[in-house]
């Protein structure tokens, strides 16, 4: 073994393969994400646009006057991350922060331990010790004086049976603040829409860095639904689920759910919502589908797209597969044209449903806001199994300055497969900019992604 070194050794045990190059990937993939320290700067200009201008002017629509947030760490509420630092990933010990909106001299922001979230709040240590932290009594101590000083008309709390992103305060810290506000408390009123609209409204500025996502997340996608990819008669679903997932991590990017991918073909019925999660050998002539989501600077995207397995000779999807393509791309033109600021989504899901129907169209719509989560706060527009409207989180109205995902299906007669029925699933972000205008984050799949 003299001379051989382990790398020499390893390279003639595999074999000549690992000497080849990998294959070229299908589409060009976009710029990545800014480098890590960069991507904390970009966010922490969000943050502080968001609490400097967006909090106020919801903090008076609502009426509210003292806002609030109480969590510990890992049990964070769901607003928590919202209002914090990027580097900030949990609750510190205990995390009380107030909003006190003082008129013309604006909103107050204090911490009444954890981080300062860079300079963006006024931090509280214990008034008896320099530099240790706020504990216990203590904690409830200095809350209750700032609320004796300040006198709110209200102190507005996270407590909601009917939004999530409202419903942060737990049984325990309720129990805990009831008994430092004292009498106090008969002032205290729910905040659920302040909550609730400040993580669905978002910044201008995130735009630019979310449509850079989407085209990530597009050219992952075709390169998924390729050659590069997949082999008919080798390769399984399950394969292509694996390739997304490793790519989104050597990426250095996060996912917030495990993406899908699914097949429909002549003689088997559409995949029912209830995914069946088991491979299945991806053949030519398959119809391919995937909802795929990818997490990165404290924002989400979901998209579903469809691909098709050429068969001999082909050059393109057959003409039905097309149809049900153009048929979904229709049903998403129905809703977003519907999609106005002021209507609830219970509206929106109604009047798309019987323009659906009119268009001489089979379909259902389940769509939802986007943002600082993948299924965000707003309302929702449907949902797969409830198409007669959600109540309580379908009644909330579209706000400006909020995204959505526009996530549907069309289900077609297809004559190349004897008149079987093809459900076309289709998922894109759209933006509503401050004056009502819904446009497309990036181009929507009009065409199949082919594997030749």
């Amino acid at each position: 073994m003299r001379g051989i070194t382990a790398w020499s050794l390893a390279l003639a045990l595999a074999g000549t393969h690992v000497l080849a190059a990998p294959p070229k990937p299908a589409v060009p993939m976009p710029p990545p994400l800014p480098p890590l320290r960069e991507q904390d700067r970009i966010r922490q200009e969000w943050l502080k646009t968001r609490l400097e201008q967006v909090l106020p002017a919801l903090m008076r629509r609502h009426g509210v006057e003292m806002w609030l947030v109480i969590c510990r760490e890992y049990n964070e509420d769901p607003v928590f991350f919202s209002l914090v630092a990027p580097s900030v990933m949990a609750a510190r010990r205990r995390t009380i922060l107030v909003f006190h909106d003082r008129g013309e001299q604006g909103v107050e922001r204090l911490a009444l331990g954890g981080g300062g979230s860079a300079g963006l709040y006024h931090v509280y240590r214990d008034p008896e010790v320099e530099g240790r932290e706020l504990w216990g009594q203590g904690q409830w101590a200095l809350l209750r004086k700032l609320v004796d000083e300040r006198k709110p008309r209200n102190i507005a709390v996270n407590v909601s049976q009917t939004h999530a992103f409202s419903d942060g305060l737990s049984v325990g810290e309720w129990e805990a603040l009831s008994g430092a506000l004292g009498p106090w408390t008969s002032r205290v009123v729910r905040a659920e829409g302040l909550a609730h609209d400040y993580i669905s409204v978002r910044v201008p500025a995130m735009l630019p860095t979310y449509r850079q996502m989407m085209a990530i997340s597009h050219a992952l996608i075709a390169r998924a639904f390729s050659s590069e990819v997949i082999k008919p008669g080798v390769t399984t679903t399950e394969d292509v689920v694996w390739w997304l997932r490793q790519h989104v991590n050597d990426l250095g990017l996060g996912e917030w759910f495990p993406p899908s991918v699914s097949v429909q073909r002549p003689g088997q019925g559409a995949a029912s919502f209830i995914a069946d999660r088991s491979a299945v050998v991806i053949q030519r002539g398959d119809h391919l589908h995937t909802d795929f989501g990818i997490h990165a600077m404290g924002l989400a995207t979901d998209t579903q797209h469809v691909g098709y397995v050429l068969k001999a000779g082909e050059t393109d999807a057959p003409e039905g597969l097309k149809r049900a393509l153009a048929n979904s791309n229709r049903l998403q033109d129905i809703v977003k044209e519907r999609m106005k600021p002021g209507r609830t989504g219970n509206e929106v899901l109604a009047d798309s449903l019987e323009a659906m129907k009119a268009a001489g169209l089979t379909g259902t719509v389940y769509s939802h806001p986007i943002g600082d989560h993948g299924h965000g706060a707003g309302p929702l527009i449907g949902l797969w199994d409830r198409q007669q409207g959600v109540p309580g989180r379908g009644d909330m109205p579209i706000l400006p300055s909020t995204w959505f995902s526009i996530e549907l299906e069309a289900r077609t007669s297809v004559p190349e497969w004897d008149g079987q029925e093809v459900r076309s699933a289709q998922e894109e972000d759209v933006a509503i900019d401050d004056n009502g205008v819904v446009s497309w984050v990036r181009e929507r799949q009009t065409r199949y992604h082919l594997v030749r």
